[in-house]
């Protein structure tokens, strides 16, 4: 059996129903197998787009998404969209081409250490020297890409092994029953104590609890004891953002209200959080003591140091937790009364953006996306200042309903993730809200969403200029300078791919287009003239 039909068929075996790439001449014997087995080939324009939806479908399922891609430029392509996953906890198998590695005529044309160049961002890589590998190989790819902390595994594939006949006995998947490690009777106990020593702890959910277990579990403690919780933007979804106990995200490191409330803790509950999210700057060696509840180990450095690590299966951590009768005095009187101060002010100011007339700003958009958008809809987002101002005042009620990357914060990924979301999810609403910049790095792959008949709202904010960038620039005292740039008719543009474009020019005007947009099938781009508040502040 060719070496290439093996490597597919162990993919099928491990259930793999999608491909996401782009060819190459370096892996056509892997296209030709996939052309003949029962995996779907998803086609797009790039390679990173390929590998966004790949990792997301991996944050969607809690199995690994694989993209394919060829050797040199199709593999430097890839990379953005590797570190996404790696630095996200997202399992995913990236598999590349390479000349032939026993004799090539073309020799170094093309080459580059691509292996070398993954090792760093990935969990594992590796070349396959020999076709008779290809079972183990993939059996243990699944592996390591799924276990703590799930993240990315890289195969190159080349195409001399690929095309070569082997003898093999048998193609199967090894699905071996992997029971994470549970906390013991005295680390339980421990943890007990230091909460009922505690005068007003506070809870921090991260990226690595969105699990539906723990949701469960976390829920489940979190209402018995009306704990007051905040999340990470990561970690937004994991537990039901419109109960009383919930405070709001913290989307900077500091200086926000939620920094008020952090003030009048003694302790912090961190739930599988990791600082790659951005830590708020009470957690660090002058900050609230914290206890670290993970699956792995705390990195811990001056901003996040917790003074005890709770290292295993966190849903089980809590439902031990649960079950115990924890003895306190608990005092939040001072925190909710923060909480209450910030909605007030959120709802007498909602429309108080200091824009010129008509322009959208960031609150009202963010309040119109929450009346439209049901409880299990999807709301994914790009990177930029806007991302802030969302997930700050945008609640979750439901798991991976507001999509987003804060571990390596790259743009371009916000229209992928939300072609992910409807694939993974064809019945709910998908709304990509992206800025300008954002979108234009993977635009082309438009063309992909119209071609899958993929049914998503694209909301554009549409002002001509990076506006983290030039927020930071103020906020350091700098000049605006080097940030705007120029832009296409989205709405004309949107018709040369084959959707739908509206343009939208006062923000009276955008909620009964977006509604509008509901009701038209297939890709809508919505042009939105928009700004940020003057004042910083």
């Amino acid at each position: 059996m060719k070496a290439s039909d093996i490597f597919v068929k162990m993919l099928e075996a491990y259930g793999v129903k999608q491909i996401y790439g782009v060819p190459g001449e370096e892996n056509l014997d892997m296209l030709e197998s996939i052309r003949t087995s029962s995996i779907e080939l998803i086609l797009t324009r790039n390679e990173q787009t390929a590998v966004f939806m790949a990792a997301n479908h991996g944050r969607f399922t809690g199995e690994p998404g694989v993209a394919i891609a060829t050797l040199g430029p199709g593999a430097t392509n890839m990379v953005t969209g590797i570190a996404y996953a790696q630095l996200s906890w997202l399992p995913l198998i990236v598999i590349t081409g390479q000349k032939p590695i026993k004799k090539s005529k073309q020799w170094l044309f093309q080459i580059i250490d691509v292996v070398g160049m993954m090792r760093p961002i990935t969990k594992f890589a590796t070349t396959v020297i020999s076709g008779g590998r290809i079972p183990s190989l993939v059996h243990n790819a699944f592996k390591v890409a799924k276990s703590e902390r799930p993240g990315v595994v890289h195969i190159e594939l080349p195409e001399d092994i690929a095309s070569e006949d082997v003898r093999i006995d048998g193609i199967e998947a090894m699905h071996e029953k992997i029971r994470r490690p549970t906390i013991d009777n005295k680390m339980l106990y421990r943890l007990k104590t230091e909460l009922e020593k505690a005068k007003s702890p506070i809870i921090l959910i991260g990226a690595g609890a969105n699990r539906k277990q723990i949701s469960k579990y976390l829920t489940e403690f979190i209402t018995k004891h009306h704990i007051p919780f905040f999340s990470s933007q990561m970690g937004k979804w994991v537990v039901n953002e419109g109960i009383d106990e919930y405070l709001g995200t913290a989307s900077l490191t500091s200086g926000d209200y939620i920094h008020q409330a952090i003030a009048q803790s003694d302790l912090i509950i961190s739930v599988g959080y990791d600082p790659i999210e951005k830590p708020t700057t009470l957690m660090g060696i002058d900050g609230t003591p914290s206890i670290h509840i993970n699956f792995y180990e705390a990195h811990v450095d001056e901003v996040y140091t917790p003074y005890l690590e709770v290292i295993g299966d966190i849903g089980n951590t809590f439902w031990q937790l649960t079950e115990l009768d924890i003895e306190h005095h608990w005092d939040f009187s001072e925190i909710r009364k923060i909480k209450n101060t910030y909605t007030k002010y959120l709802e007498e100011h909602l429309g108080e953006e200091t824009l010129s007339e008509g322009i959208m700003g960031p609150r009202q958009l963010t309040h119109i996306l929450r009346n439209n958008l049901g409880s299990s809809d999807i709301l994914a987002l790009d990177n930029g200042l806007y991302k802030v101002w969302i997930s700050r005042n945008y609640p979750c009620y439901e798991p991976n309903t507001l999509i987003l990357d804060n571990a390596l914060a790259t743009m371009g990924a916000g229209l992928p993730s939300a072609m992910s979301a409807k694939m993974e999810y064809p019945n709910k609403e998908v709304i990509c809200v992206t800025g300008d910049g954002g979108l234009v790095m993977n635009l082309w792959d438009l063309e992909t969403a119209v071609r899958l008949k993929l049914d998503i709202i694209v909301v554009i904010l549409n002002n001509g200029s990076y506006g983290m960038i030039e927020w930071k620039q103020e906020w350091g005292g700098m000049k605006k300078w080097g940030l705007n740039f120029g832009n296409p008719n989205f709405s004309m543009l949107a018709g040369s791919f084959g959707a739908t474009g509206f343009r939208v020019d006062k923000k009276e005007d955008f909620e009964k287009t977006l509604q509008k947009a509901k009701e038209i099938p297939g890709i809508k781009l919505i042009d939105l003239a928009f700004d940020y508040p003057k004042h910083i502040k």
